[in-house]
């Protein structure tokens, strides 16, 4: 008679936020942005094309103009906004861009509870955060979850590609934290 042995999964580890399940962690090439900008071209022509499909709105609350051109060219239609309280109009829209939750503005989860009235079912919002703080990702997933947002992805931009067979050094440049409508007001799972 043979004893059945009984492993346990291995527990995650990396972008784990505590009592929630991991996230894919994807790392996309692509250029840093310019100083003043909170993205490259190409980091704007991936999130549109990757995040909607055409004639969709994107709500774009960034600085510089790269996410408008990957709108144009990938036919989608936009709203340059800004943060202000009012003015983000009436039609739901399939993907919000924008950096940290603007200072001087409504309370974080203000803010992103904000982005969930203006997200279509199953929209996505992409935070565009500056890769080194480690705490800042947790603070903005546990700001947009009591905004009614759930936590889908965890994008790694570098200036390098990783090379298979061998380490890669990555040059991480950006964090992009994708988020989505939640079906329940705290943030977990989207219905």
């Amino acid at each position: 008679m043979t004893e059945s042995t009984h492993h346990r999964a291995p527990v995650p580890v990396g972008d784990v936020v505590p009592g929630d399940p991991p996230v894919p962690i994807t790392v996309w090439p692509v250029p840093a942005p310019q100083q003043g900008e909170t993205m490259s071209n190409q980091m704007g022509v991936r999130l549109v094309y990757n995040l909607t499909h055409p004639r969709e709105l994107v709500i774009d609350l960034t600085d510089g103009p790269q996410l408008a051109r990957a709108v144009i060219a990938a036919y989608r239609r936009s709203h340059l906004q800004s943060s202000r309280p009012v003015g983000w109009g009436q039609e739901a829209a399939a993907l919000i861009v924008t950096g940290c939750p603007p200072e001087g503005g409504p309370a974080p989860a203000e803010f992103f509870g904000r982005c969930r009235a203006a997200l279509q079912p199953g929209g996505c919002v992409a935070v565009l955060l500056p890769h080194g703080d480690p705490v800042l990702p947790v603070d903005v997933v546990i700001d947009a979850k009591q905004g009614g947002l759930a936590y889908l992805q965890h994008i790694v931009a570098a200036d390098r590609p990783p090379r298979r067979g061998g380490q890669t050094q990555l040059d991480i440049h950006t964090d992009v934290l994708i988020l989505t409508r939640s079906a329940t007001q705290n943030g977990y799972a989207d219905g």
